[in-house]
């Protein structure tokens, strides 16, 4: 063949590019003492502001109307328990909102911005923080711009819009300068950084983790509860006042209790225990390798029944390593992989340079070129290309990419497919070669196959996913045939289909397709939507810059520990080890929090309709109060605040999808209401028309019974078999436990309530406890009709 190939040396390929130097560790350590680090610290709010705002918003503002109109009509012990109960829902959502806010801080940390720098005479990655003027850098496509390079070498496009506001791309290319905060959309340069952190021309790095604060879909659900009971206690309320008024009942006692009835019916704590729940869920998912950059994603990843998973490195190892060659005569397997290596170049870093480049080492290939020019690979010209010049003196052009596209540049066309759906059959990532003068005499010299192995839990892990009712879609940007070769050996079934179906106009995507090939990242959003609005809760994983606006866009999106800085900047969830075997984890965790978050919520509604129908039907039917203004507001610290230990509950996730549906909660709250509604006239009368106590004493044993009951409600709702199937927390049974001491101790002594004596409390606590094991059985028919 006369392609003049080089004297075969150690490999060792000569580029014609400025020669880097770059810095020494010891010099890179006096600049950044000389610098500071290259990073602008964000200005936070004061702690005072954000605890002030705690008292701003809609069930802080019925709980201090309540409170001025108390000072009002001179009851100052209900103004100031209500007051504390304001104070202590307001410190315990903050601090746990702070707890939370901490827990972001240190995924910031372990997001760090990592950057490729040429230290001490060799490529390296170290923290974008760790920069100083002088380093030599690489930049890839997908890449945050860590600070104000000017480019030495190469040419990239750039996103800057973050920056300037301007959507339109900018070229950056030999003497540009390149500033901190873009987004490298295109192409690799090399460059040496000229300004860090507050010296950066727009004053501060790229902020990685943006946590704006929007209305979760929680916060929805938490008022629509409020709605549907707010609406029953005000027609409860207005039934009162008009019969108080034929009564003729002076305002300044009914007002008390009906503003106490509304209150009653706010879920108070209800917000605060959700952010409890999901603050202690994110603690528990950092340890199972998860971070959470938004609490919310934590309640959805429980109701999500698809998730899109990229093929590379999530179903496989993302470990690619040359599989097979195939030569097209003149040339032979090593001319190959020789005009691969010349179109290749390791501080891109690009996995399939990597993997030829490793190739040849262990093959121990010779090339002594000269590389006069590289340019990495093109995603529209789909090829990288060089420029080369051999030892006698003449120039020749190899390129490396995709087979069809090069076959056509060499004139063979079709000729090839065969080969290259041999490989695809055996899930091979296949190149073509081509050398030749120029881009009009080019010869295909040969096809390469790579071959990135499935993971070896993957097929484990799609069961069981499977099992939990998600369904796991292959997202692949390679060819039908590679992506059902590997879909077979992960276990994944279905139809593969193309990139059409997702850009079709049909509003649904088929329920057959498992498998997605042909894919590019900008499509993926596509497919994301057409999910959403078939009304599936969709996850999504991702690694690379234009997988960001799919990971937005889905409930839950999740970025691999490989991702792009911007990919993990836009996802909910972050995984910090490969696979996943981590989103397993996150989804069997979320529903367990979901299952706690269930209990508390099912349980507030409950006793407020208890309650509610108590106060209201009592005073109808006595013409009496049943208890007093002050005794319902001790029941929101007895009942909503000891209850929420229920955060801590050992629960089992469930095996579908969870979803939230309120109206069903209520109609189930209100069936399991009215047997402890019966339970609860059962003790006025036997108090009042049997015992004959006094009124103050009746009411007490009522305070005592309501508390009491909403106790044994937790334990009845939060198992979906009979009560002693499980063993709640040992935290939930000591906060039971220092509630019904404190009650007891409380009506026993006098203490803020009449006294009463201790056996009717001990012969309260007996009947509630036989209550429980009661009413077991027809929860378990509620539960089985509402399909909990």
């Amino acid at each position: 063949m006369n392609m003049n190939l080089p004297d075969k040396q150690p490999l060792s390929i000569e580029q014609n590019k400025p020669a880097l130097t770059g810095l020494s560790t010891a010099e890179a350590a006096e600049r950044l003492k000389r610098y500071g680090t290259n990073a602008v610290r964000e200005q936070k709010a004061h702690p005072v502001s954000l605890l002030i705002k705690k008292f701003w918003g809609p069930i802080p503002w019925m709980l201090e109307v309540t409170i001025l109109l108390e000072i009002y009509l001179g009851k100052t012990t209900e103004a100031m328990i209500i007051s504390a109960l304001l104070v202590f829902n307001a410190m315990l959502s903050f601090f746990q909102e702070r707890h939370a806010q901490n827990a972001l801080e240190l995924l910031r940390q372990k997001l760090t911005v990592q950057s490729r720098v040429f230290r001490d005479g060799t490529w390296q990655v170290i923290p974008a923080e760790n920069l100083v003027p002088g380093d030599i850098i690489h930049l890839r496509m997908g890449d945050f711009i860590p600070a104000d390079v000017k480019v030495l070498d190469g040419q990239i496009q750039m996103d800057q819009s973050s920056l300037t506001g301007e959507s339109a791309p900018v070229d950056g290319g030999k003497g540009q300068e390149a500033y901190a905060g873009a987004i490298v959309k295109r192409g690799e340069a090399t460059g040496e950084v000229v300004a860090t952190g507050t010296q950066t021309k727009f004053g501060k790095t790229a902020e990685l983790v943006r946590t704006a604060k929007t209305a979760s879909h929680l916060e929805e659900v938490v008022f629509s509860i409020v709605k549907y009971l707010v609406v029953a206690d005000v027609a409860l309320a207005g039934i009162v006042a008009v019969y108080s008024v034929v009564l003729k009942l002076p305002w300044h006692t009914i007002l008390p209790f009906i503003l106490i009835l509304l209150v009653a019916s706010v879920p108070v704590a209800l917000p605060a225990m959700f952010t409890l729940t999901t603050a202690l869920g994110a603690t528990e998912l950092s340890r199972k390798g998860v971070l959470v950059s938004r609490l919310s994603a934590i309640e959805e990843a429980a109701a999500m029944d698809v998730l899109a998973s990229d093929k590379t490195g999530t179903l496989t190892e993302n470990r690619l390593s040359l599989a097979a060659i195939k030569p097209y005569p003149p040339f032979t397997e090593e001319d190959v992989l020789q005009f691969a290596i010349l179109a290749s170049d390791e501080a891109t870093q690009d996995p399939l340079d990597l993997a030829i480049l490793e190739a040849a080492r262990q093959r121990k290939i010779t090339v002594s070129a000269e590389l006069l020019q590289f340019t990495p690979f093109d995603p529209e010209k789909k090829r990288s290309e060089g420029l080369i010049k051999q030892p006698d003196g003449t120039t020749r052009k190899v390129m490396k990419g995709a087979p069809l596209t090069l076959a056509q540049l060499s004139g063979v066309g079709e000729k090839i497919e065969e080969e290259v759906r041999e490989f695809a059959q055996k899930g091979y990532r296949v190149l073509a070669v081509a050398v030749g003068n120029d881009d009009n005499h080019l010869r295909l010299a040969g096809l390469i196959g790579l071959y990135d192995p499935p993971r070896k839990d993957s097929e484990e892990l799609i069961q069981s996913l499977g099992d939990l009712g998600i369904r796991v879609l292959m997202v692949t940007g390679d060819d039908a045939q590679t992506a059902q070769a590997v879909a077979r050996q992960v276990g994944l079934s279905g139809n593969v289909c193309s990139v059409e179906a997702i850009k079709s106009p049909a509003e649904r995507v088929d329920d057959s397709c498992h498998i997605f090939a042909g894919v590019f990242p900008e499509d993926k959003i596509h497919l994301v939507q057409k999910l959403q609005k078939a009304g599936h809760i969709v996850g999504m994983t991702g690694d690379g810059v234009n997988d960001a606006p799919a990971l937005k866009q889905a409930e839950v999106g999740i970025a691999v520990a490989s991702a792009t800085d911007v990919a993990k900047a836009a996802a909910s969830l972050v995984l910090t080890t490969s696979g996943l075997g981590n989103i397993l984890s996150a989804v069997k965790t979320s529903r367990e929090i979901y299952q706690r978050m269930l209990t508390y919520t099912l349980n507030k509604i409950i006793k407020t309709f208890q309650i509610a129908l108590f106060l209201s039907l009592g005073f109808l039917l006595s013409r009496e109060f049943v208890i007093t203004p002050l005794q319902i507001v001790l029941l929101l610290f007895a009942n909503d605040f000891m209850t929420m230990s229920i955060a801590t509950d050992r629960v089992t996730a469930s095996a579908k999808p969870d979803r939230w549906n309120v109206f069903s909660l209520m109609k189930v709250a209100l069936l399991l209401a009215l047997p402890v509604l019966l339970l609860s006239f059962g003790f006025f009368y036997t108090a009042k028309s049997l015992l004959h106590l006094p009124l103050e004493q009746v009411q007490s044993l009522m305070f005592v019974m309501l508390v009491f009951t909403g106790q044994a409600n937790v334990y009845l709702v939060r198992e979906r078999h009979h009560v002693w199937n499980s063993v709640p927390s040992r935290w939930m049974l000591l906060g039971t436990l220092v509630d019904v001491l404190l009650v007891s101790l409380l009506a026993s002594q006098g203490i803020l309530i009449p006294a009463i004596p201790f056996s009717l409390i001990g012969m309260t606590l007996a009947v509630v406890g036989l209550y429980l094991l009661l009413i077991d059985r027809l929860k378990m028919r509620v539960f089985r009709l509402a399909r909990f």
